[in-house]
């Protein structure tokens, strides 16, 4: 049993998956910054086509922003080249979720099969009658000792049910060591003339 529900601790260990989540969050991450870099630079260049325009040199004007149009596009590229590693990124955590739910579900399914094989269902029907019949028998002892015992037996055997849990006995009478006395045989005798005597009178009432 110690071996099916006590499994040791493993160490820590970084596997493929983990490397491969590392990998892409570093992409992520510089693609990131290239896109933040390009973002300033494009804010550089429109104020600085603003300014040429001020100036009168519309040409470089008009080719700076053919230009900034040209890196819009890069940028846009680039928004979603981080959504799509984000997306892997989650999937594959997601997967490990759903390997460590397998895994749990198979030590639990080990589990199971070996409470099994320990107790078959006979055995558990086994134990359930056993119960059933210990019930039965008690509850007979209950219905006879309702029945025959007054009100101050059961108070009595209460009371000396709590003397013995608190494990203290009652004080019961002691039993008398010495032999008892017999009946002088003259005594027996005058009992016995008595009697004789008395039986004509007795039976003359009941004539």
């Amino acid at each position: 049993m110690g071996t099916v529900f006590g499994r040791k601790s493993q160490s820590t260990r970084v596997t493929e998956q983990d490397k491969a989540i590392l990998q892409l969050k570093q992409q992520r991450d510089k693609l990131k910054q290239y896109q933040k870099r390009i973002t300033l630079q494009l804010e550089k260049e429109r104020l600085l086509a603003k300014q040429l325009l001020k100036d009168g040199k519309k040409e470089k004007a008009l080719l700076l922003l053919k230009k900034k149009r040209y890196q819009d596009q890069l940028l846009d590229k680039t928004e979603n080249q981080i959504s799509n590693l984000e997306r892997m990124v989650q999937d594959i955590e997601f997967m490990q979720i759903e390997m460590t739910v397998i895994e749990g579900l198979k030590v639990g399914n080990d589990c199971l099969k070996s409470m099994h094989e320990i107790m078959s269902v006979e055995d558990v029907e086994r134990i359930l009658d056993e119960t059933q019949e210990s019930i039965d028998y008690q509850k007979q002892i209950d219905e006879m000792l309702a029945g025959a015992l007054t009100q101050e037996d059961e108070e009595a055997a209460l009371a000396e049910l709590e003397a013995i849990t608190q494990g203290e006995d009652l004080a019961l009478p002691e039993v008398p060591t010495e032999p008892i006395p017999e009946v002088p045989e003259t005594h027996k005798a005058e009992t016995e003339r008595r009697e004789a005597k008395d039986k004509p009178d007795r039976e003359m009432l009941t004539a």
